[in-house]
């Protein structure tokens, strides 16, 4: 019964946003004049050789991932390639059928697979996580601060550039505090949160299973330790969200016509990825939902793209970056 009752609390949490998403965007997003007649004309005219190349490239995103995850297990024990992409794509795939749910499936499989402890898998899980929100937020603030005159080549409204400024340098500021803080959290905090916790260890019982916990998590938030572990996080970190934006730059490029009077390029790309990870915080169970509409309402209130071709790029970059994983991670998981 109380399983019943929390699976319908989270069902009402994620209405509750999916009305209030749908809600902040109504006077965004205008529908009355959308014809299904263009939205099948901007589809037919994509170009589909450019969206398998696409496709396979959002593999060699998952590959790279599964190779930064191997590094940040550098200290905790001995990975292999296969089984940490294998995991990586089940991961995904499971987050794709569950939602936002199914987060904690990679971490947990990564471990039983590989025969590691779950805390520090965990750790390393919000490692990961942490290195992806700050190459996010690097990403918007280039678009937004570095190179707004390629936004503008690309068609963007600078009206709206303009005022989104102040958010780019308060996400520059967030970033650099959370670096901070997980800087002095590796020189100097995981070592008094170890000792505060050694009692707690030799005590026994419910707690001693808490503090083991507690000291894998931080085992795996210390998978940076030196400077070439620094050195390769960067590494990885970047080239996975380079490709992923040249993923983005790429379906739209499919969908030329599109763009009236100017041509996506690699920095409007950066700010629609961007946007569209924003909307990617509310991922619904198999239809995904925020991502799309963030992309639909980037392209039409920033880019100025028509309601119909905006919905059919909206669509096929789901496919290709949320769903284009499950073709394989969806048959790993059954077999697993």
């Amino acid at each position: 019964m109380r399983g019943r009752l929390r699976r319908i609390l989270i069902a009402l949490l994620i209405l509750a946003g999916v009305v209030a998403l749908a809600y902040h965007s109504r006077h965004k997003i205008h529908l009355a004049d959308f014809t299904w007649r263009k939205f099948i004309h901007s589809v037919g005219q994509a170009n589909i050789f450019l969206l398998l190349l696409c496709m396979i490239g959002i593999y060699g995103c998952y590959a790279i991932r599964a190779v930064r995850w191997q590094r940040f297990c550098k200290y905790v024990g001995p990975t292999s390639f296969v089984n940490t992409f294998a995991g990586t794509l089940m991961g995904f795939a499971a987050i794709f059928v569950l939602g936002r749910a199914g987060e904690p499936v990679r971490p947990l499989l990564l471990a039983r697979k590989e025969r590691l402890p779950v805390a520090s898998m965990f750790g390393i899980f919000f490692l990961e996580r942490f290195c992806d929100f700050a190459a996010a937020a690097t990403l918007t603030c280039l678009a937004l601060l570095v190179f707004p005159n390629r936004l503008s080549d690309a068609g963007a409204d600078m009206n709206w550039v303009d005022s989104a400024r102040n958010g780019g340098w308060l996400l520059l500021a967030a970033m650099t505090g959370l670096i901070a803080i997980l800087v002095v959290y590796r020189l100097h905090g995981a070592a008094i949160v170890d000792r505060g916790l050694e009692r707690w260890r030799n005590a026994g019982g419910f707690r001693s299973r808490f503090a083991s916990a507690i000291t894998g998590i931080s085992e795996g938030l210390q998978a940076i330790r030196t400077t070439s572990d620094l050195l390769a996080a960067i590494l990885y970190t970047a080239l996975h969200w380079i490709l992923a934006t040249l993923i983005y730059l790429g379906t739209a490029k499919a969908f030329g016509e599109a763009f009236l009077h100017t041509e996506m390029n690699f920095s409007g790309a950066m700010l629609l990825l961007a946007v569209t990870l924003v909307g990617s915080v509310l991922q619904l169970p198999g239809v995904g939902g925020g991502a799309q509409i963030a992309s639909f309402i980037a392209l039409t209130k920033i880019f100025g793209v028509e309601q119909e071709p905006a919905a059919a790029i909206a669509v096929v970059l789901w496919i290709i970056t949320f769903a284009g994983g499950t073709l394989a991670g969806i048959p790993l998981l059954i077999h697993e």
